[in-house]
Formats: structure tokens, C-alpha cells, sequence
């Protein structure tokens, strides 16, 4: 199927304005040109608090903003944004993160990790870790205080890990350093296009079709500035479709794009999810590309992908079993 018209129109303006492509610029062009993307984006939904903090981390400090929607949220989502860990920032991701929280009732805590080349693997992984155990010894309080007298917080307010592509990577890391750990116990890994593998040699990779807002060669770029040492790249931490072992990981949601570098490999994740016995629900978006859930302003699609997590994130709440490979 070939991309839809709204992405093709998207795509046919921004070649018009003859800027550069991504991988021919410093990470400081790349970060204001996502900033200019965001162009007059209308406001979020109002929210019943937003607040700004910082979280104690390895070496620094992690600025997070809890958006509380209403006040007695069903859970807690613990949302990382994408842009390769290079490039975002708070403001980039406010609209998409009030809309989460509105649609899921659900307390949603965004994520500023440090960014590399500035900061370099681990240090994403690191700062998201600082945050979710930050959001977990929290949790009663970011879900209403009242819950803190009425038994467990992971039992009256679950904890979901979600994010898109670079954030959908360190949604999944979590999940999996979770486990390992012992805790925090994650309900639910919602993984939007997420990156889980350094391989770029994939049939999704290198389809010429595939090479839009994100290309190999991009991709190239944001791998070089975060982790430059290809043998880093190998260590689950970084890929985690190299881990050796799925079984026991949350129940995922998994969306990824017809049109995107990235299709396969979070396509293979959800695969080997599933041969380990673990529920997954996964869409492949046909006519998108890679960036389309977080463009809610452009893309009718990114409605559409957003009723899709907001469905699986109440069937989740309410006990329904996953609809495994739907």
C-alpha cells in the first residue's frame, strides 16, 4: 500500500521548503528543527495539575512533568519520547502526553532523559530507570494520595511503561530491567515503532519506500551519536531483541509502520514476545510512516493510533486478556 495522502502531501511541503535532510546536520540543527515542526501547534488538553520536577540520577538530574487528567487517575504512565536519543524535549511531547492522559485517564509522567552525543549509552537507560523507580515510589501519590490507605499502589494504580521509537527502546529496556530487578512491577509495555535492534541491514531498511522522515542513513546518524562503539550496540541495554531471554516480560502493545526503516525489527520483537509466552497485541499501520503517532496535528493516522493504544490500555485496566497477534 503506498503512503497515505495526508503524509504524502506532509512530505511533498517539506521537501518544497528545501531544507536539509537529517543526517547532514549537528544534533543542535536537528533539535530546532523538531521544535519548528511543532510550528503553531494548538494546545493540549487541560489537565487537573501539571507540575514539573526533577529526579536524582546517575551523574545529574532528570527533569520529568506529571500531567494529572482527572482527579482520581485509573494508573500511571511512564512515557518516553522518541527522536533517536538525540533529539526532544518536554515541550515537544506536552500535547501528545495531555492527550494520553485524557483519553486513558491515566496520570502520565514524561521523561526529559539527557541526550546524547552529549550524554551517550547508557545514560538514557540510566536516567529512564532513575524515573521509573521515581514514578513507582511515588505511585500513590501521582495516582490520587487517597490510595496510599486502600491497599498496594500497584494493585490500585498500575504501572505502564510506554514511548515511541528511541522511547519505545527504553519502554522495552525498562520492562526488562524490571524484571530483572525484582520490581517495579510494570503492567503493560505500550511500544509505539520502537528501536530494538542495531542491525541495519533489514528488508525494511534498505526498501527504498522506506526512506522518508526516517532513513537509514538517519538512522546511521542517531546510532553514531549514541552509541558510537558498535560493540555497545550488541549489549541488550542498547538492542533488545538481543536478549537472551523474553519469557516473564509485561503484556505488550506494539504498533509499528508499513513505512518505516524500523517495520521489521519491531515486528521480530513482538514475535519473539510472543514464542515466549508473553500477550501481545500488535498493528501494522498500513499507508504510515515512522513518526506518524506522534504528529497528532498532521496526520489523521496518529488519531487512529492513538484510539488503538488508548483501547488496548483500557482493555488492559479493565482485565481483559490481550488479543494476542491481533
Amino acid at each position: 500500500m503506498a503512503l497515505d495522502q495526508a503524509t504524502t502531501a506532509l512530505l511533498e511541503q517539506m521537501a518544497a521548503s528545501g531544507g536539509k535532510p537529517l543526517h547532514e546536520l549537528g544534533p543542535a540543527e536537528a533539535r530546532g528543527l523538531m521544535t519548528a515542526m511543532r510550528g503553531e501547534e494548538t494546545p493540549g488538553p487541560d489537565m487537573a495539575s501539571v507540575r514539573d520536577t526533577r529526579v536524582r540520577a546517575s551523574g545529574g538530574f532528570v527533569p520529568v512533568r506529571v500531567l494529572v487528567p482527572v482527579e482520581r487517575p485509573r494508573g500511571v504512565i511512564v512515557y518516553y519520547h522518541g527522536g533517536g536519543w538525540v533529539i526532544g524535549a518536554l515541550a515537544d511531547f506536552d500535547k501528545l502526553g495531555r492527550l494520553l492522559a485524557q483519553r486513558t485517564g491515566c496520570t502520565v509522567v514524561l521523561v526529559d532523559y539527557r541526550l546524547a552525543p552529549e550524554y551517550r549509552f547508557p545514560t538514557a537507560v540510566d536516567d529512564s530507570w532513575a524515573a521509573l523507580r521515581w514514578a513507582d515510589e511515588h505511585r500513590a501519590e501521582l495516582a490520587g494520595t487517597e490510595l496510599a490507605d486502600t491497599g498496594p499502589a500497584d494493585a490500585a494504580a498500575p504501572l505502564i511503561v510506554a514511548g515511541d521509537s528511541a522511547g519505545g527502546n527504553l519502554s522495552a529496556i525498562m520492562a526488562m530491567r524490571a524484571r530483572a530487578a525484582g520490581g517495579p512491577r510494570i503492567a503493560l509495555q505500550v511500544l509505539v515503532y520502537p528501536v530494538t535492534d542495531c542491525d541495519l541491514e533489514s528488508t525494511s531498511y534498505r526498501d527504498p519506500a522506506n526512506q522518508l522522515m526516517l532513513s537509514r542513513e538517519s538512522m546511521v546518524w542517531f546510532w553514531a551519536h549514541y552509541a558510537p562503539d558498535p560493540e555497545a550496540r550488541l549489549h541488550p541495554d542498547a538492542s533488545p531483541l538481543r536478549s537472551a531471554n523474553f519469557a516473564g516480560l509485561p503484556p505488550a502493545v506494539i504498533l509499528t509502520a508499513e513505512h518505516d526503516v524500523l517495520r521489521d525489527e519491531g515486528e521480530l520483537y513482538a514475535t519473539r514476545l510472543l514464542k515466549a509466552g508473553v500477550p501481545v497485541r500488535h498493528r501494522r499501520f498500513a499507508g504510515q510512516m515512522h513518526g506518524f503517532f506522534t504528529m497528532v496535528d498532521l496526520l489523521p493516522g496518529a488519531g487512529e493510533a492513538l484510539d488503538y493504544v488508548t483501547a488496548a490500555v483500557e482493555q488492559h485496566l479493565a482485565g481483559e486478556p490481550a488479543e494476542a497477534g491481533a
